[in-house]
């Protein structure tokens, strides 16, 4: 170690894993985003809360900036280290380290892949309910850290709604014990509930008390092709009066094309400008029958065009796949992506002001959009087109989403539904939070780390 701070480092830390060859700097400097040119000091990979805590003081002597990784799967730069911060990744810390059978929680450590939480709360007859299609390789910890949501929110609500406890180390050093794992606290301030979401920039979450449910009873999942997007709604409203639904989600014809281009199989012939992927509780005859008989008034009322039903489970992985299979089947195109929502009820003029802002300002390039229309989380994919260069591409993506966000504050919608604001989204944070929110939360950042050296520059600049 060269360096005389690394040289401290592995003084106070000897057991502590350091890497600092070119490749890993590369690999744990980025995120999903991949508009940085990663530059990290080096990569710290910890795997006790003691050693992180003992990073944070580290780099507080030192005055090193510190990022907290995860899977690093966010869309936002939450995880970019740049300029020369320390990445503290926490892919080492990635253990269960308790289960408690009558509060029916799991403790965990925050590098903990989301589906092994889902085979660890299954192998106790129960669920962690929170789902989305990046299980395989995000974590915990980053869950948390951006309040994630995904497919079944409709049902279930995002992580925070998932959180019991949380042991955190702060920008100061600190170690807090939040909540531990109450079902009701009424004394004072729930800082746990302030750090889920806070993107890295307050405390480095160490520990996780996740609340676990009940298994879902037998479900069915249903594949419909719509004729146009006011359909949407309709057969939303139509299907949730009718169904107990677990999940809703929409996608665009231009979505299902790369998806089949990736390999998945067609299940309804003929094209369609959109289609949903919808699962509802399915338990008895009575509620097989009411959903055949929502798709027929559907049907009738001209909203749906056709459907099918998965009749075993893997027509049902089939059917999920040409949703969940989006984001993997653009990321070779590199797209430029925004993540952002709308109250449900405020759905339908959003989109139809959001679709002919969308035509406009992008005459030339492909623009793929899916989302989650039961919750009013939107996410829409700009490709850029060939011969235009890409620093051209993201100035025009970034008028646009300008001019997004306009829109959406118009709606009282939000820039960012469940990636966080990072890097790409803090210079539109005014449109989702008023200045003196933003002035509080400045304050509040400045009482957890007071010298600003977690994950500097992303939420809003670096004071």
């Amino acid at each position: 170690m060269s360096d005389v701070r690394l040289a401290d480092l592995s003084r106070r830390l000897p057991e502590l894993r350091l890497l600092t060859a070119a490749a890993d700097l590369e690999h744990y400097g980025r995120d999903w985003t991949r508009r940085w040119v990663p530059a990290p000091l080096a990569i710290a990979l910890p795997t006790s809360a003691e050693e992180v805590q003992a990073i944070v003081c580290w780099a507080n002597g030192h005055g090193v900036a510190v990022v907290p990784s995860g899977g690093r799967t966010g869309l936002s730069g939450g995880a970019v280290a740049a300029n020369g911060e320390l990445v503290l990744s926490l892919e080492r810390m990635n253990r269960v380290l308790g289960f408690d059978a009558v509060d029916r929680t799991l403790t965990v450590q925050p590098g903990m892949i989301l589906q092994h939480v889902h085979e660890a709360a299954r192998g106790h007859g129960l669920i962690y309910p929170v789902d989305f299609a990046a299980r395989g390789s995000c974590s915990i910890g980053g869950n948390i850290a951006t309040n994630a949501g995904g497919i079944r929110v409709i049902r279930y609500g995002n992580t925070r709604e998932w959180v019991a406890g949380l042991k955190v180390v702060a920008g100061n050093g600190e170690l807090l014990d939040l909540n531990r794992g109450l079902v009701k606290n009424s004394s004072g301030y729930d800082f746990r509930q302030l750090l889920i979401g806070s993107e890295g920039t307050l405390g480095i979450v160490v520990e996780a008390t996740l609340k676990l449910t009940e298994p879902p009873p037998p479900s069915q999942v249903m594949l419909l092709a719509l004729p146009d997007m006011a359909a949407l709604m309709r057969v939303f409203a139509l299907f949730r009066a009718r169904l107990a639904l677990q999940a809703f989600e929409f996608f665009t014809d231009a979505a299902l094309r790369h998806v089949l281009a990736h390999g998945a199989q067609r299940a309804i012939d003929g094209e369609h400008p959109y289609y949903v992927v919808t699962e509802f509780d399915a338990a008895d005859e009575r509620q097989q029958e009411a959903a055949l008989a929502a798709f027929e008034q559907a049907l009738a009322q001209g909203w749906v065009s056709d459907g099918v039903i998965a009749q075993s489970e893997a027509q049902a992985a089939a059917l999920w796949r040409l949703r969940e299979g989006i984001t993997e089947s653009l990321a070779p195109r590199r797209p430029y992506k925004n993540d952002v929502s709308v109250r449900v009820g405020a759905v339908p003029a959003f989109l139809h002001e959001m679709q002919a802002l969308l035509a406009c300002e992008y005459p030339q390039a492909e623009v793929v959009w899916f989302g989650h229309i039961g919750d009013g989380n939107l996410h829409i994919n700009v490709l850029r087109p060939d011969g235009l260069a890409e620093d051209a591409f993201i100035a025009q993506c970034e008028h646009v989403t300008t001019l997004l966000a306009a829109t959406l504050q118009r709606h009282g919608g939000s820039i960012s539904a469940e990636h966080g604001i990072g890097l790409v989204k803090r210079a539109y944070l005014e449109s989702t939070r008023g200045a003196a929110e933003i002035a509080l939360m400045r304050g509040v950042r400045r009482v957890f780390d007071p010298r600003g050296i977690l994950n500097p520059g992303k939420l809003f600049d670096a004071d």
